[in-house]
């Protein structure tokens, strides 16, 4: 029950980080978009080397670097990641926050788009239905942004693309973050060596507050990752699907009560359109969950007198454990692009 306790506080502080990033961003103004990016990407490799350094965990790097396939995928997920990174910064110290929470809020119905097109995954027909009404919902808010919500859909195509390498890579979050950023360091510290020598650099030229936030953004892009590990590692993935609601919720209240943005009446009724599909999806999954359990308790009950009564009382327990699992499995199936999506997300 401690565990659960402490997974819960570590996913409220995950998915609480992220979700205030909104706030982050503006701080590290005038930096541009670009400036901050490449800062970002400098300084995440630096704070998670120091990480994996106190931790003692290299052992990966002589393995990855003998496997061509995954370090071509992890090129392709610090690309995928960059274009994700940039289009938030953007799209945050432009005041489009509440379009940013849109994306994420939208992005597991894009991911599961992309499993039936990419993947040729099945869906049942609930998941269907929360898809088709995601489809209308963006025609919605089309009409009343009187434009497609571009940012909101680069957001969750990238951040859905992102996840399905990522899925193909298998790694740790930490260790997956400093190979991405090591491929994104050269580009972007030879684009702030650049930006320095035109004069156009902020790092400098604002004070040493100015340039100690722009440092900060690694240390802020990698303490939300621990956390979410430290809380992925003693939850089950139904609760961190859940929880992964918390980030867009909040990046969407400070964007109207805080930035005072504003939003049409076919802006709200494309998000509700939204809210209701992901409750759709949550309810079916929560309900094949609650299914797989009760199938396996059956197969372990079966099982258990099949065995006979010596043999019988080992299978119980083994079959009682699997059981215990089973939501956590038929979760994955349902909720699996909340966990590998968010936590690198923002």
């Amino acid at each position: 029950m401690g565990d659960k306790r402490a997974g819960l506080a570590y996913g409220f502080a995950a998915y609480g980080l992220w979700g205030l990033f909104p706030l982050y961003w503006p701080l590290l103004e005038p930096a541009g978009a670009m400036e901050i990016l490449a800062h970002r990407m400098v300084w995440s490799l630096v704070v998670v080397s120091v990480l994996l350094l106190a931790l003692r965990r290299w052992a990966w790097i002589a393995e990855l670097i003998r496997q061509p396939r995954r370090l071509a995928l992890i090129a392709v997920a610090a690309t995928v990641v960059s274009v994700n990174w940039g289009m938030y910064i953007w799209a945050v110290n432009a005041g489009h926050v509440v379009e940013t929470s849109l994306g994420y809020f939208i992005n597991p119905l894009v991911t599961i788009a992309l499993a039936v097109l990419v993947l040729n995954e099945r869906l049942r027909p609930v998941q269907w239905t929360a898809v088709g009404i995601g489809c209308a919902a963006v025609a919605v808010l089309a009409f009343g942004y009187g434009r497609l919500p571009w940012i909101a859909l680069t957001l969750a195509l990238s951040f859905g693309t992102y996840g399905l390498v990522k899925k193909k890579i298998a790694m740790g979050g930490l260790e997956s973050l400093a190979a991405e950023t090591s491929v994104q360091f050269l580009p972007a510290f030879a684009f702030l060596l650049v930006l320095g020598s035109r004069g156009d650099s902020t790092f400098t030229h604002h004070g040493p507050g100015h340039a100690g936030l722009l440092a900060l953004s690694g240390l802020v892009t990698a303490v939300p990752l621990v956390c979410f590990g430290m809380s992925a590692n003693r939850l089950p993935l139904s609760t961190l699907g859940l929880l992964q609601y918390l980030a867009p919720v909040f990046q969407f209240l400070i964007g109207i009560l805080h930035f005072h943005e504003t939003m049409s009446t076919e802006q709200w009724a494309g998000f509700l359109l939204v809210w209701a599909a992901l409750a759709l999806l949550t309810v079916d999954a929560i309900r094949n969950a609650r299914r797989t359990r009760a199938d396996l308790a059956s197969a372990a009950a079966s099982a258990a007198v099949a065995a006979g009564a010596g043999a019988g009382a080992g299978a119980v327990t083994q079959a009682a454990a699997g059981a215990e699992a089973g939501p956590d499995v038929a979760a994955a199936a349902s909720l699996d692009y909340s966990a590998d999506g968010v936590r690198d997300s923002a």
